[in-house]
């Protein structure tokens, strides 16, 4: 029910152009040269201008009418003056936690010019036609759309620039929107999970009232890497989603981490994060924000470099205890898995698998379930050696469920996830529930939450260690993959698939004339289903 993917290149790095994902398999420059050859715009049949693709669950609420960019202004440009994070104004739609992501790519030129190719626009070449790349499942994939963008009287009411003539941010999000099934699907979701398909990156999490003391430079290093971040507020309600609070920040909302810095301030060093409002307004009105008088004390050319761009545009600075006593939940995705507690950037070995949870078969549960637990998919990891100047191994574990902001449709969101490690025997096959009745785990996830991936990362003696991930209740079906990251080569391999029988070889089949009536019969039936063209193909070899 599972296979085995491994892979030893840099997360990120593939190069060359995604996968096609078009229904009649044709690459966006075929279809854009056949609209040009026909002196057509582009009407894309897989994500139609239609109700549907804006959502599923209910009657479109508002009257929107599909516009392309040419009949919403003038002169309509793909980017205006490079890509910026105040190109992403939020809408109509509850994807803040895709505008933050968003906003976040935008300060990665390299990584944002594989998710946004620049060979389009609106000039000579300029057919109604579209397209963006995202990793999804280990894989990139290039996704096709027209132009036509849903609109209120004339004006786009989802994702848009703050300029009314830009539009690569509202087709990102189209394109998005297709990949995911409808613009409903992009209702609510984790930073994390965008920015790991704008990246192929591996998330971590950190929550701040529990962080490493060293949070400030864990973030700083994975800043300096390119690594992008994301922050929110945890709300106790629903009622307090989206409400803000006295001092300009609003819970359960995501935001963007674009910047952290370090000044001299009264004859100390102030540690400062930049946070940004995906809005583009509505910003923290405490020390640091805008127009706070602390920044009259500090070095003017210092207030020049840091505040350069600074307006009400849903950015802001604050300091960084502020920010750890204010926000809950950090998100940090990792362009390469490398450590960010580590002076050392290292390349990390890379292992993927790919199964299933299926109900009577491999969907186990939790070991609450000790009855079924063992049922499980498993997959054995082997840690041959240490860390360098260490006598443990690092080891990152992500465990991600497939497709399932997709199946929102047909009801099914968000399993709840986890795995646990084993320490294993070295010469056993799928272990049976005496095993697990018997052995504790090493380690596991930290708990089972209903997210698209949960990631811990571990250190631990070199051995071998058997991994089971799992959904919490027994019998609830999903497709997942799991990455595997070592800072050493690791041995994996998945348990269950050894078959050891000693068979006789199958008879050879009779000749036609040699046949038995059962034969014969059996020969017509096969004539029946397969065609006449396929038994004469057969008959030659």
């Amino acid at each position: 029910s599972y296979q085995r993917v491994s892979s030893n290149s840099q997360l990120g790095r593939e190069s060359g152009r995604g996968q096609v994902t078009q229904g009649d398999g044709k690459t966006f420059e075929q279809l854009r040269q056949e609209c040009l050859q026909k002196k057509k715009l582009f009407e894309d049949p897989d994500f139609p201008a239609c109700d549907s693709s804006l959502y599923y669950s209910q009657s479109v609420p508002i009257n929107f009418e599909w516009k392309r960019p040419g009949e919403l202004c003038e002169n309509p440009e793909f980017i205006v003056g490079g890509a910026d994070r105040t190109d992403i104004c939020q809408g109509a739609l509850g994807d803040c936690w895709l505008l933050a992501a968003i906003a976040s790519l935008t300060l990665h030129k390299e990584t944002l010019a594989r998710v946004v190719p620049n060979d389009q626009g609106f000039d000579r070449s300029y057919a109604g036609i579209f397209h963006f790349q995202f990793w999804q499942h280990n894989r990139w994939l290039d996704v096709v759309v027209d132009d036509r963008l849903p609109a209120v009287r004339n004006r786009l009411v989802l994702l848009h620039s703050a300029s009314n003539n830009e539009f690569w941010s509202a087709l990102l999000e189209k394109a998005y929107a297709k990949l995911n099934g409808s613009y409903e699907s992009l209702k609510g979701g984790s930073t994390l999970e965008a920015m790991e398909d704008f990246t192929g990156g591996v998330g971590e999490t950190y929550e701040t009232k529990s962080a490493p003391t060293d949070l400030f430079n864990i973030m700083k290093k994975a800043y300096d890497r390119g690594s992008m971040m994301g922050c929110s507020i945890d709300i106790t309600s629903s009622a307090e989603s989206e409400a803000q609070t006295a001092s300009g920040l609003v819970k359960g909302h995501a935001y963007s981490i674009t910047g952290l810095e370090e000044v001299n301030y009264r004859g100390k060093k102030v540690k400062l994060i930049r946070i940004r409002n995906p809005w583009g307004q509505v910003e923290w009105n405490g020390a640091w924000s805008d127009e706070s008088r602390e920044w009259n004390v500090i070095d003017s050319s210092e207030k020049k470099r840091i505040l350069q761009n600074s307006m009400d545009d849903g950015e802001f600075w604050m300091e960084f205890e502020d920010f750890k006593a204010n926000y809950d939940k950090i998100e940090i995705c990792n362009l390469t898995p490398d450590s960010l507690t580590d002076e050392t950037k290292r390349k990390w070995e890379v292992n993927m698998f790919e199964g299933n949870w299926i109900r009577g078969s491999t969907a186990g549960g939790c070991r609450n379930f000790i009855d079924t637990f063992w049922t499980n998919p498993q997959f054995k990891l082997t840690l041959l050696h240490a860390d360098d100047n260490n006598d443990k191994c690092s080891v990152v574990i992500a465990l991600m469920q497939k497709n399932r902001r997709a199946l929102r449709k047909e009801g099914l969101d968000l399993q709840t996830i986890g795995f646990a490690l084993y320490e294993a025997p070295a010469d056993e096959d799928h272990l049976g529930k005496d095993f697990f009745r018997y052995n504790g785990s090493k380690a596991r996830s930290k708990t089972y939450i209903n997210v698209r991936e949960i990631s811990e990362r571990f250190t631990l003696p070199p051995g071998n260690y058997l991994l089971v991930p799992t959904t919490f209740q027994p019998h609830d079906e999903a497709d997942f993959i799991i990455r595997i990251f070592s800072e050493r080569a690791a041995g994996t391999m998945e348990m269950g698939n050894t078959v050891d029988a000693d068979l006789p070889d199958p008879p050879m089949p009779s000749l036609p004339e040699e046949e038995t009536d059962e034969e014969k019969g059996l020969r017509r039936m096969f004539e029946k289903i397969a065609g006449e063209l396929f038994l004469l193909n057969w008959q030659c070899h």
